[in-house]
C-alpha cells in the first residue's frame, strides 16, 4: 500500500475466471452485466473493483452501444459507496488506460478507493 507498492504480474484471463466463479474473491455486488469485488492487491483500505461482464479492452474500445454499461460501472460504485457508509467520508473512482495508464489487465475495470485522505495530483 502507499509507497511500496508494486505492479504483480496478472494471469491474463482473471477477470473472466472471476466472472465465471472459477477464482473465488469477495463479491460485494453482482448482476447480469456487472460484478464487484474486493481487489486482491489493494492500495487502500478500501479496493474494490466494478467490471462489466463483458469484455472490453480498454476505455479506448468502448463503442456508443457500451455507454449504458460504463454509465452502470460508475453507478454501482456509488451505491456500494452508499452502502459501505463511505459516500460522504468520499472516495476515489479510477479508470486506468493502457501501460501508461496502470492497465495491467485488458479488460475495462473501475477502482472504488476509499478509507484514507487521497492526494492531488494522484502519483
Amino acid at each position: 500500500m502507499g509507497n511500496n507498492w508494486k505492479p504483480i504480474e496478472y494471469d491474463k484471463k482473471l477477470f473472466y475466471k472471476i466472472i465465471n466463479h472459477e477464482y473465488t474473491v469477495d463479491v460485494v455486488y453482482e448482476n447480469e452485466t456487472t460484478i464487484a469485488f474486493h481487489w486482491i492487491n489493494p492500495v487502500a483500505p478500501i479496493h474494490i473493483l466494478v467490471i462489466p461482464k463483458q469484455e472490453i479492452q480498454t476505455i479506448n474500445d468502448i463503442k456508443i452501444n457500451d455507454i449504458p454499461l460504463v454509465g452502470e460501472l460508475v453507478y454501482v460504485a456509488s451505491r456500494i459507496a452508499s452502502e459501505l457508509q463511505i459516500a460522504s467520508d468520499g472516495y476515489r473512482l479510477v479508470f486506468n488506460v493502457n501501460d501508461f495508464g496502470g492497465q495491467h489487465i485488458k479488460h475495462i475495470h473501475l477502482h472504488l478507493l476509499a478509507g484514507r485522505s487521497f492526494n492531488w495530483p494522484p502519483g
